[in-house]
Formats: C-alpha cells, structure tokens, sequence
C-alpha cells in the first residue's frame, strides 16, 4: 500500500515512537491519523499544527471497551501502527509478584491481537491495507532483565506471522518492526546504546509497509544484535545471562 493519501491510526500516539510516526505518516501525506492515548490532554502542542488531520482518541489497548469503542468511531482506516505498549523493568524470577509480567502480557500482547481483530475487518471493508506491529530486539533475543516484556513480544512476533497468513488473502500486509534503542522515555534507564530518534522509527514503519517488508530491522541497534544473533547465538545468550548475574 501507499501511505499517501491513507486514514491511520497509531496506538501510544502521544509521545516517543508513537509520536515519531504520527509526524511522519503526516508528512508522507496520510490523508489522517487517528491518535490513541489513554490520557486525551497528554498530547504534544504540536499536533494542533495538523488541525483535521490528526484526531485524537482516548485509547487503552488493554480495556475491551476503549476498543471497541475506537473502532466503530474510526471506520475509515486502511492502516493500524500498534506502537502502545508497557516495560515493568522487572525480572521474572526476582519480582514479588506476577502482576508486572500479567501487565506486560496484558498490554503487548493481548491488548495488541485486540486492536488486531478490531481493526481487521474495517481494513479489509475498507478496501485492504496494513497492519504495523511495533516489536523489539527483546523480540527475538531473549533478554533476561527484560522480564515478561521480552516474552510479550516473543509472543506478539509470532502471532505477527501467524496474522500475516490468515490475513493475505484479505489484502491486509503485517509488518513486524523489530526495534532497538531509541531515545523515548521507555528506554530512559539504557545507558550508551541510544541510537535512533523516534521519527526514525516511523520512517522504517513506512518503509515496511510501502515495500510489503515482513520484518524489518529499523535502527543500528536492532541490525546488530539480529547479526550478533546469527554470527553466535550460544554467545549472546551467554553475555545477556552473565549481565543480569552482575
């Protein structure tokens, strides 16, 4: 599909990748993009600039109601970033309890499948189009200090493929972004890996979708430990267990 011209809607539109995307869908001319945030008022002065163009939803993937409620007032989309998502920064063996890993689950993966089924048919009606699932390098290295974070979009990968083929056939594109370290608030405690700007992000999201991409490495980081992966994967798996012992 051609992102000119196109009605998106981008999940955690507020701020850090999400608003990354959002400028640039605009920018490569997206007729408009619906913004989802679970607090309307926490939006960037900016997007007042967009006037018409930019529409703003209150949105928390996580609660059914808020999502339905998204998609019968956004009939009009031919393409759904789901960038929303948590990061508890807790371990699965050394948090008190399970609540953390239960949230991230919640969020990464079960509140982006639902977003997913909402939104499929309104594409499909609307002609066809894409599905961006915004995902991680803790996606397909598993990274010990990562949690159920890590897990979650293990999990989101996979259901990205097992999307990709029910949905061909429906003319729906899902494209699997796997991210590394971009400067956003989520990512504040990463020390020295800060490679990539939000904005950076949106443009390989569009990149993915313009040229049907599968999965698509989208900064420095992201390239480097998908080739770290395939040089020695004995080996990395060996450093990520050694940091969390330190």
């Amino acid at each position: 599909m051609k992102v000119e011209g196109c009605t998106a809607l981008v999940t955690g539109g507020n701020r850090g990748i999400g608003q990354g995307f959002v400028e640039e869908l605009i920018d490569a001319g997206a007729r408009k993009v619906y913004v989802g945030s679970r607090n309307p008022a926490d939006i960037p002065e900016s997007y007042a600039d967009y006037g018409d163009k930019v529409e703003i939803i209150q949105l928390d993937i996580s609660d059914p109601e808020h999502v339905a409620a998204a998609a019968e007032k956004a009939q009009d989309v031919t393409l759904l970033v789901n960038n929303a998502g948590v990061f508890h920064m807790t371990t699965l063996m050394t948090a008190p309890t399970m609540d953390d890993m239960r949230s991230e689950m919640e969020v990464n993966f079960f509140g982006t499948m639902s977003m997913c089924r909402a939104f499929a048919p309104i594409i499909e009606s609307n002609g066809g189009g894409a599905i961006v699932n915004v995902l991680s390098a803790g996606g397909i290295v598993a990274v010990p200090n990562m949690g159920g974070y890590s897990p979650s979009k293990f999990a989101m990968r996979a259901a990205s493929d097992c999307m990709r083929a029910e949905l061909r056939s429906k003319n729906i594109h899902v494209a699997a972004l796997i991210v590394g370290s971009v400067k956003t608030r989520m990512a504040a405690h990463i020390k020295n890996m800060k490679q990539a700007l939000p904005r950076d992000i949106g443009k390989a999201g569009i990149i993915a979708v313009e040229n049907n991409i599968n999965e698509h490495d989208t900064d420095p980081h992201a390239v480097s430990v998908r080739a770290f992966l395939a040089r020695d994967p004995h080996g990395l798996a060996e450093s990520m267990a050694q940091r969390v012992a330190q």
